[in-house]
């Protein structure tokens, strides 16, 4: 009976640990979850960094007006008419 009882604990011991730390147990699991969630993360982030580039495609397939505004805002170039006036500030 010692005997049985010995091998019932061993037994539930070891399935325990299998449960807890071994391949497939709730450690695994808890940190693929984790892994998973961080995917889904990067993942939305860039389809909305994919959203707004397709939208700057589509707006500068669209017409002269975003090609001006980016040419303005991201190499400093103005128009033949325009006068250009820098305004230094001093301390």
């Amino acid at each position: 009976m010692k005997i049985l009882i010995a091998i019932i604990i061993l037994l539930i011991v070891h399935l325990q640990y299998r449960l807890w730390f071994g391949d497939g147990g709730i450690a695994q699991i808890n940190a693929y979850q984790q892994r998973l969630d961080d995917l889904r993360q990067q993942a939305q982030e860039k389809r909305e960094r994919n959203d707004a580039l397709y939208a700057e495609v589509l707006d500068l397939r669209k017409g002269a007006e975003a090609i001006d505004e980016r040419a303005r805002e991201e190499l400093g170039m103005i128009r033949e008419d325009e006068t250009f006036f820098q305004i230094l500030e001093s301390k």
